[in-house]
């Protein structure tokens, strides 16, 4: 009897673990960083200085999640002015996921054209919570 309610109470447990995770996955987050926090070299460079704003996502190779926020992102970018999008692989750079608390693939970072982290994303974002959490950093229209 005691075994059942070991099992019982891991299910419990794990499906309370699994909906906390689904809940948070694709969540639009404030900011972490400081606007004066000094950005890794790769991310540096993948800035788009004419974009009001460069949505870097942080991928890793065999991650299936990372493909379909790219398929996501990449054509939100192209219709939608002012937004820029670029897939940085971090599989054999871990020091900057590190760099930038990445702890999961995939993420997304927006950042400002001077380089201000303006929110990030931990998992697949869902593209109209997106468009509205960037609103204000974007041109007034904004293609859906």
């Amino acid at each position: 009897m005691t075994g059942l309610w070991v099992v019982l109470g891991t299910l419990v447990v794990a499906g309370i673990a699994g909906a906390l995770l689904q809940a948070r996955n694709g969540r639009v987050r404030a900011a972490r960083r400081a606007p004066a926090a000094e950005l890794p070299a790769p991310v540096a460079a993948a800035l788009d200085t004419r974009a009001r704003v460069t949505l870097v996502q942080i991928s890793t190779t065999f991650c299936t999640p990372c493909r379909h926020t790219r398929a996501l992102l990449g054509p939100l970018a192209e219709r939608t002015d002012g937004l820029t999008h670029v897939d940085l692989d971090v599989t054999n750079q871990p020091e900057v996921a590190q760099a930038l608390g990445v702890l999961r693939t995939p993420t997304t970072i927006a950042y400002g054209a001077d380089g201000t982290e303006l929110l990030r994303v931990g998992g697949v974002p869902k593209a109209p919570a997106l468009l509205e959490a960037l609103a204000p950093h974007l041109p007034a229209r904004v293609a859906e």
